[in-house]
């Protein structure tokens, strides 16, 4: 959840003074930070690791009513605390930390996945099982640890156990009470000073999913409270007709989410896996779905994002560029001469989304700001520097505000350590505020401290964070500590260990083959955030198509990839019907005419390579979840380089997730990429043709049905979750059309969601999971 500091937060009002302070210093440390570590670290092992978010909730089997857990938060500091249970984590490699939410708990391994061993990516799901087991061993047989997304009745009266109201100071919310919100000082300091900043609540509106009987209006917001002058928003803009209306921090920051972490060998490697990964973010995001309900309402979307996105938006009126609501102030809590006005001659940006002549009392300029600081990313790191160099200055065509002191600091540095796009990156994430400064933490030693610097970083919650290593010691042995890292951050939380392990290893798998095969998916900018916009849509995953890098124009021969579908597990386990007269193997491709194909063959035939039935790979995925062999080899020409002058719009297309994921006739696939970085670099030499190895069999078999269930959600032969819990409330006979979860219908969904957990309900299961993986599991619970 970021940076926690103990000590005494300051208020807003106190705490601003020192905003330039925290900036100025915190760029000291960064500009510390690249001195020690820039040029120093070059062979970096791919390290990387998971994080999990759970929801504790009190289920009444009697009453039938399933509530968020709210005084047992106590086991967080049991599950660290030397005297009572930390052993248990620790012997188990796992480590727990807390969340927004006093339901939520946050669980990691204790130690890095080693990226180059095949164990460890099995590995990944025994210590998610390890994490859920150790939480609920701490917890009463009725309070489970659950993997939702959202819980579908926060908000909605009696929604906790046990049971408080919503009358707290801190968020003033009208439906969460601050009870739920984390003890730590931080937590509900956090939730006050964005209020206090942005100068009134927190408005999250997102559209209802129409019904025969649904309401227009969202009719749980209570009319008669006068608690706080700020209850009155709803009804003079704050609300939208047609939406659910939410107030509050909670309601996006006491959502669950899948967040992975890897480790770059240099910080040019983990620049261009973070520019390599952006295009992939909304598509994740749309794979991962799982979020249809907020608030007790069905709602026409299937994500998370932009709640969360909105529930920290401490953005004034004058940064959104929107006229105030009556009588409140159009700066906000900003530092400002209480007579500042805005005129028609403020009502011009420059270059850097300043407002003309418009300055804080410490100087810095007011910006229009287009997005909340919880959003996607707005710019490429640039891999000018790595061997690639496929980035081009258009890509980057949003134009997102700065802060041009920092970026001028950082430009002019003498060390000459940043670019001008790594400049502008952290520039743009110094436009922001600190939200909570600890009054013990004001003065810091910028050598070896970096908590300024986090203070800003760590409340950038963007896709995905460019995580540059911590200050040490000098003579400290750097291989040793964390070093350049990407966190990828858009996934939705899944409901079982084994989809979230599915997840996990296919996203620190792909940036591994990424960092191997080199791949250009550099498309501009404005484009993923239209892919953002419509990974939000109602299964997006099957009825939308997002833009991503023409699938000939990936820098690929494809031709390289041919053999290394789902088959390839198969072929390579089971020996004998590819046992060639002279006694080699051809699990790497296929035949033609009884002799292996090799490249320069290939280059000699005409066509191209078919790598499916159909002009998408839905077709190319069989019965038993593996894809058909090709029975047609051809020529497979090297795209276009990068550095060739081609139109945007032959570089660009609009493409189903299950082209991108599963490929097409002219392309691999994502999964290609990954099993054929399986075969040549994770499986021991020793093994180069059939396995012979029974752990090793067990261990691919594993992967291969991860890799099935990804494979399976993009081309919709199973549904995610959020469809699957769609479908729950439509189908119910608890549902009465009017886009509303009851009580009891939360109830169901949550006995339901457990019961896919636990694999305890094999037609739930089914559902949820498919044919496939299913019987697969349910015949190999033991990973």
């Amino acid at each position: 959840m970021g940076l926690l500091s103990l000590g005494t937060p300051l208020d807003w009002h106190d705490s601003k003074k020192y905003n330039e302070h925290v900036r100025d210093n915190g760029i000291t440390q960064l500009i510390n930070i690249f001195k020690q570590h820039a040029q120093s670290r070059n062979n970096d092992k791919y390290l990387w690791g998971d994080e999990v978010e759970y929801m504790l909730v009190t289920i009444d089997d009697k009453n039938q009513w399933a509530r968020l857990t709210i005084d047992k938060d106590y086991i967080l500091d049991d599950l660290n605390d030397p005297e009572k249970s930390l052993s248990k984590s620790l012997d188990n490699n796992v480590l727990f930390h807390p969340e927004y939410g006093r339901f939520m708990i946050e669980a990691t391994p204790a130690k890095p996945y080693d990226g180059d061993s095949l164990d460890d990516y099995v590995y990944v799901e025994q210590n998610m099982i390890k994490r859920r087991d150790i939480s609920q061993s701490e917890l009463p047989d009725n309070i489970r640890p659950i993997t939702l997304t959202t819980f579908p009745r926060m908000g909605c009266g009696i929604f906790t156990s046990p049971a408080a109201k919503p009358i707290g100071p801190a968020s003033q919310s009208l439906f969460l009470p601050d009870e739920i919100i984390n003890r730590h000082v931080r937590f509900p300091t956090l939730t006050a000073n964005i209020r206090k900043r942005r100068s009134c609540k927190v408005a999250i509106n997102l559209p209802l999913y129409p019904d025969r009987y649904t309401k227009l209006l969202d009719d749980s917001i209570p009319k008669d409270r006068d608690l706080f002058l700020s209850d009155k928003e709803p009804f003079i803009g704050a609300s939208k007709p047609g939406h659910v209306y939410m107030d509050s921090m909670g309601f996006g920051m006491g959502s669950s989410c899948l967040q992975i972490t890897m480790q770059g060998k240099n910080i040019e490697e983990a620049r261009y896996l973070y520019d390599s990964l952006a295009p992939i973010t909304p598509i994740m995001l749309s794979l991962s779905a799982a979020a249809p309900i907020f608030k007790g309402f069905l709602v026409n979307q299937d994500v998370r994002w932009n709640v969360v996105s909105g529930s920290v938006d401490d953005r004034t009126f004058i940064e959104r560029d929107i006229k105030p609501y009556p009588e409140y102030n159009l700066f906000g809590g900003l530092n400002v001469d209480q007579n500042s006005k805005l005129s028609s001659k403020h009502r011009v940006t420059n270059e850097f989304g300043d407002w003309s002549g418009l300055f804080t009392k410490e100087g810095k300029p007011i910006q229009k700001v287009p997005k909340s600081r919880y959003d996607s990313i707005d710019a490429y790191l640039a891999d000018v520097n790595y061997s690639t160099n496929y980035f081009k200055d258009k890509f980057n065509d949003i134009s997102p505000p700065i802060n041009q002191k920092i970026y001028n600091r950082l430009i002019d540095e003498k060390s000459k350590l940043f670019d001008s796009h790594l400049a502008k990156h952290f520039a743009h994430l110094f436009i922001r505020d600190p939200l909570v400064i600890f009054s013990e933490r004001v003065n810091q030693n910028n050598e070896l401290e970096n908590d300024h610097f986090e203070n800003i970083q760590s409340t950038n919650w963007q896709t995905l964070r460019f995580k540059p290593p911590a200050l040490y010691e000098p003579n400290t042995d750097l291989s040793n500590t964390p070093g350049w890292r990407v966190e990828f951050r858009p996934m939705e939380i899944q409901l079982t260990d084994f989809e979230n392990a599915a997840y996990s290893n296919f996203i620190s798998l792909l940036s591994k083959s990424i960092i191997k095969f080199q791949p250009n998916f550099y498309i501009p900018i404005s484009k993923i955030e239209e892919n953002m916009e419509t990974a939000h849509k109602v299964d997006s995953v099957i009825k939308e198509q997002f833009w991503f890098k023409s699938l000939d124009q990936w820098n690929l021969d494809s031709g390289d990839f041919i053999g290394y579908d789902l088959s390839w597990f198969d072929r390579f386990l089971n020996a004998g019907n590819d046992e060639l007269e002279v006694g080699e193997v051809y699990v790497n491709g296929y035949s033609l005419n009884g002799a292996i194909i090799n490249k320069e063959q290939r280059t000699q035939l005409n066509g191209s390579v078919s790598m499916s039935t159909s002009s998408t790979a839905s077709s190319s995925i069989s019965s038993s979840g593996q894809t058909s062999p090709i029975n047609r080899v051809s020529t497979s020409r090297k795209t276009i380089a990068a550095t060739a002058d081609i139109d945007d719009g032959g570089i660009d297309q609009r493409y189903t997730i299950n082209e991108i994921i599963n490929g097409t006739d002219k392309f691999p696939g994502l999964i290609r990429l990954i099993i054929k970085l399986i075969a040549t670099d994770l499986v021991p030499k020793s093994q180069t043709h059939h396995c012979e190895s029974q752990e090793l069999a067990k261990s691919l078999i594993r992967i291969k049905h991860y890799l099935i269930l990804i494979s399976n959600r993009a081309s919709g032969k199973i549904p995610t979750i959020a469809n699957w819990l769609r479908s729950k409330v439509l189908k119910s006979e608890l549902y009465h059309e009017d886009s509303k979860v009851s009580e009891q219908l939360n109830y169901k969904l949550v006995k339901d969601s457990l019961a896919v957990t636990d694999l305890s309900d094999e037609r739930l299961v089914r559902e949820v999971l498919g044919e496939i993986v299913t019987d697969y599991l349910l015949n190999n619970n033991s990973v």
